[in-house]
């Protein structure tokens, strides 16, 4: 008699741990099940979600066929990691194992986005404003960090010229602020200490060069013709000559709301610090987000004694030495076109 206790205990723990060896093959079953989605389903699991109500979630979009058993897996085997909040893609073959695994990685779907070169930061909104990106905030406001950017450019007012372009991946929801520190982060990347090395041997600030990049990005979209125009500008810069640089008066004129799609003659006379006509120099700051092939042709130019350079109205440019040489070419090419003397 004494020893029953100790049998029923030992009853008792057998039957455990048969019910756990039990338990374990019936989750291992489920959770390897696989689930049939006739194609990917995109599934947005809020912010506060309980695992109870994402396996309720899951069960309503035909993901999981034991919505119970996908709770007490989570229970016994990933908490107290989260399954964390987010849209989903999910793609077949799918299993719940799969689907869990996913969660507790976060690996939420990403959307892309483009940012072409040559853009304005309000631009850029417009952009995402137009697609419907999924974000949060305010896009604009966020430009107007300018403590973003400055360590390296003491005197920026907002972000212009450090939105760095490219093709960028985020997430629904992802805040706007994210997204420029992102960008930044993307400039930076491309703005190391070699770059910041070269601007020093110019005796350009890092301010300096992102604005002339910002001018060669916006006169010609070639490759090859960039270092080529950062000549002129560079040239045109050491002997004091304006730049005349027609993109300038256009920001000015985007500026101030007045820009239609078209640069007219008496534009040349806009009192404004950016209108590189009236103004020797640089102008005040960047007119553009530029890429890394205008940032490198900033830095450095080819090896030419250009001053003058005019479109051939095909995308191209004729690049001179002389006035004279100049006047032939515009006469040529731009006969009917006063939009583009240098």
């Amino acid at each position: 008699m004494l020893n029953t206790p100790r049998k029923i205990i030992e009853l008792v723990l057998i039957f455990l741990a048969v019910a756990n060896i039990g338990l374990a093959f019936y989750l291992a079953r489920v959770m390897k099940a696989e689930a049939r989605p006739e194609a990917a389903t995109v599934v947005l699991v809020e912010k506060g979600l309980s695992p109870e109500g994402i396996a309720r979630l899951l069960h309503q979009n035909k993901l999981l066929k034991h919505p119970r058993a996908f709770r007490l897996a989570y229970s016994l085997y990933y908490s107290p990691r989260f399954l964390m909040a987010g849209e989903y893609s999910f793609e077949p073959p799918l299993t719940a194992r799969k689907i869990m695994q996913q969660m507790v990685a976060g690996k939420v779907l990403l959307h892309p986005v483009t940012i072409p070169e040559g853009l304005t930061f309000q631009e850029i909104a417009q952009l995402l404003e137009q697609k419907g990106y999924p974000f949060h905030g305010s896009f604009l406001e966020a430009c107007r960090q300018a403590e973003l950017i400055a360590d390296l450019d003491p005197k920026a007012g907002n972000l212009e010229g450090y939105l760095f372009p490219e093709t960028y991946h985020f997430s629904r929801g992802v805040s706007a602020i994210e997204m420029v520190k992102t960008m930044v982060s993307f400039f930076r990347k491309n703005f190391g200490p070699e770059e910041l090395g070269r601007a020093g041997e110019l005796k350009m600030t890092v301010r300096e060069i992102v604005t002339l990049a910002s001018l060669i990005e916006k006169e010609t979209s070639r490759e090859e013709e960039k270092t080529l125009v950062s000549a002129v500008f560079h040239n045109r810069l050491r002997l004091g000559m304006k730049l005349d640089c027609d993109p300038t008066i256009i920001y000015a004129l985007k500026l101030e709301g007045r820009f239609d799609g078209n640069l007219r003659l008496r534009d040349k006379s806009l009192p404004s610090p950016y209108n590189t006509y009236l103004y020797a120099g640089l102008p005040p700051g960047p007119i553009c987000n530029p890429g890394r092939s205008s940032i490198l042709a900033a830095l450095h130019p080819a090896p030419v004694d250009y001053l003058y350079f005019v479109s051939r109205n095909d995308g191209s440019h004729v690049f001179n030495r002389s006035y004279q040489e100049h006047q032939r070419a515009v006469l040529k090419y731009q006969l009917k076109n006063t939009r583009s003397l240098r």
